[in-house]
């Protein structure tokens, strides 16, 4: 009799595999064309024909997604506590924050190349610039949410402001913090592929708009299972994190999802 927690464990592997059976049997059924829809049959077959591509081009798509995140993960945090540390500064620059958010950064990628050429630095830069904000609103959100009678009665205790930032206010924000980098690393993703694809001749999102103008449609959706995986990877690692570092902060016996 299997278990319950070994279902639970087992079921993203069972529903993928139903997906993928599902999805051959449909194109075959109906009779859809390879190059509208290819068949998973057909996406495993361009990775054996494109290994090589696929394998050094996710290497660059990493790394550059990474390396931005790693620069958002440093900025955000320290702009993040600059932003909570007081509710006159949260005030402030929060409607500035958000007016940045709402440029879309595909926007924002032709001036990356104009400042530093096609290639690797716009895409570490668009990552950057499109995963950063998710990490400094829950940070700033986690200093700034602080109860004002908790704050009250830590002054008349003799706390100073840097005092209860320290002892409260950055545990409090850890949850915060640490669920913000699973949003940011899949925008990290998306940033550094939209770059690939405008203005890089290396990385997944460069291979898979050669593919395309190719009609080599296996390629493409091969291509996108890559990134599928790479971005699971990375929210599972920072989900992994997140349990590790504030698995005091939830309850009820459910782990970091």
């Amino acid at each position: 009799m299997i278990s319950n927690e070994a279902w639970i464990k087992a079921s993203p592997w069972l529903c993928t595999v139903a997906l993928f059976v599902l999805w051959e049997a449909a194109v075959w059924v109906l009779n859809i064309p390879p190059f509208f829809l290819p068949p998973p049959s057909a996406i495993a077959q361009a990775f054996v024909d494109y290994s090589g591509p696929l394998l050094r081009n996710s290497w660059v798509t990493l790394y550059a997604t990474m390396l931005g995140f790693a620069m958002a993960v440093g900025f955000g945090l320290l702009l993040g506590l600059v932003i909570g540390w007081s509710r006159t500064i949260y005030a402030g620059l929060y409607p500035l924050m958000i007016g940045f958010n709402a440029i879309p950064k595909v926007a924002v990628v032709p001036i990356l190349v104009l400042w530093f050429g096609i290639g690797f630095v716009p895409a570490v830069l668009t990552a950057f610039l499109i995963s950063f904000f998710p990490i400094v609103v829950n940070v700033a959100t986690g200093l700034a949410t602080i109860e004002p009678e908790l704050e009250d009665v830590l002054k008349a205790l003799g706390a100073s402001k840097l005092d209860i930032m320290r002892k409260v206010g950055i545990p409090r924000s850890l949850p915060y913090f640490f669920g913000s980098l699973k949003i940011a690393i899949t925008l990290a993703f998306v940033g550094s592929v939209v770059s690939e694809s405008i203005a890089s001749n290396v990385g997944i999102g460069s291979l898979m708009l050669r593919a395309q103008a190719q009609f080599q449609v296996p390629l493409v959706f091969a291509g996108l299972v890559v990134l599928a995986v790479e971005g699971i990877a990375m929210y599972a690692a920072m989900a992994w994190l997140e349990k590790r570092m504030t698995g005091w902060a939830h309850r009820s016996g459910f782990a970091a999802a």
